[in-house]
């Protein structure tokens, strides 16, 4: 694999990773959001998902955003009788977001993003390595 291939590579699971968090970020932000109106829905937990594409230029294997969908699991019912929000036997719904479960995505796609710099830091690395011998 080539330079330029193995920087696209790189790149792609970037932006992915990058997307990733920010789906994760909004998820956190709304853990607690609950519906507007009395018996609605809270928010709804999103979830990013990706497919593995190649690119005809180059033939190298990259990642591609497939679509960011709703997680479909239950939502949590609390008994807040006096809550705006609280449906007419007094119980509000909850978002379907995990605190945790989020959190260890999060440190996921953390790590996921910083393999992805190594990795485009070690074929600078080598490039300016190669220019030197070159001299």
């Amino acid at each position: 694999m080539d330079l330029k291939a193995s920087l696209g590579v790189s790149a792609s699971g970037l932006r992915a990773q990058s997307l990733r968090m920010r789906v994760i970020a909004e998820n956190l932000a709304n853990q607690d959001s609950v519906a507007q109106t009395p018996g609605g829905d809270p928010y709804r937990r999103r979830i990013a998902s990706f497919k593995a594409e190649v690119d005809r230029a180059t033939g190298a294997t990259e990642v591609k955003v497939q679509g960011i969908e709703n997680d479909r699991s239950d939502f949590t019912r609390i008994y807040q009788p006096g809550h705006p929000a609280a449906d007419g036997e007094g119980y509000v719904l909850k978002p379907n977001v995990n605190g945790l479960v989020e959190s260890a995505d999060m440190k996921a796609a953390q790590r996921s993003y910083e393999a992805n710099l190594n990795a485009i830091e070690a074929a600078k690395s080598l490039t300016m390595r190669t220019i030197d011998l070159l001299k």
